[in-house]
């Protein structure tokens, strides 16, 4: 990751620290995430680029180690106060960069993230990575955001512009293709979608002076018209819409 790329990133998720947790569509679908990877007392797991720490506490409650790994230290210390309320002790979080990880081959049975992949300028090495530091026999989890192909550009110029550390959402078949030329064995997809309010995803957001209008009218003129992907309407006077979330997971063969 570029050194110019990381400040940005780390810059933005100071800013979106606590708002980003507040987000109702943030702690959506946890379940499914649990349920795709059955986590138990005898797992160890690394989540990267885990922000407040949503998915690591979520998966603490039932696997027996968790790490989570972030770039942000504001994000690690909204986790750790998250940790603290609900009275986790098996958690542990770690600084550092996604796609140069601090850990030896084969040191953990579960290895996930989620909402990271489209911040990522090579999310392939990312997710070689992730498999490098998966135990054999472990499990692989990727959630983030995939789009059709036809979408995919005017969605990332929409969100290159609420939020400046964006560099491409992956469509569906860039995602499939990622993870079949994996190496990882009994993949599996499944799906879900944020669904969030236009006005308090903005409040959570810190894009530049004057753009915050321009990502305002982007989304309300593709109203009955989905150039975006994302479905955007009018429900109870207010502008809503839906972010398609893919999952991907797979298992490391042995050795």
């Amino acid at each position: 990751m570029s050194q110019q790329h990381h400040q940005l990133i780390v810059q933005q998720f100071t800013q979106q620290a606590i708002p980003f947790a507040q987000l109702p569509g943030h702690l959506d679908s946890l379940n499914l995430l649990l349920e795709l990877t059955r986590p138990t007392s005898e797992d160890t797991v690394l989540d990267l680029a885990c922000g407040p720490g949503l998915v690591s506490c979520a998966f603490a409650r039932q696997a027996g180690q968790v790490i989570g790994m972030d770039l942000t230290p504001a994000m690690l210390e909204q986790a750790a106060k998250r940790q603290q309320e609900q009275g986790l002790i098996n958690l542990a979080w770690q600084l550092g960069d996604v796609q140069a990880l601090p850990y030896a081959d084969n040191s953990f049975s579960l290895v996930i993230t989620r909402y990271s992949f489209h911040h990522l300028l090579e999310p392939q090495q990312t997710l070689a990575e992730m498999i490098r530091v998966c135990r054999p026999g472990g499990r692989v989890l990727v959630a983030d955001v995939a789009l059709l192909p036809e979408k995919v550009a005017a969605y990332d110029q929409l969100e290159l512009l609420r939020d400046p550390s964006h560099t491409h959402a992956l469509t569906t078949v860039e995602f499939s293709t990622l993870f079949l030329h994996s190496g990882l064995h009994d993949c599996r997809q499944a799906g879900y979608t944020v669904e969030l309010d236009l006005e308090a995803q903005l409040q959570a957001s810190f894009p530049q002076p004057g753009d915050e209008e321009r990502i305002r009218q982007m989304v309300t003129e593709d109203i009955g018209i989905n150039k975006l992907g994302i479905k955007a309407r009018y429900q109870d006077g207010a502008v809503v819409y839906s972010v398609p979330i893919s999952v991907f997971v797979g298992s490391k063969g042995a050795v």
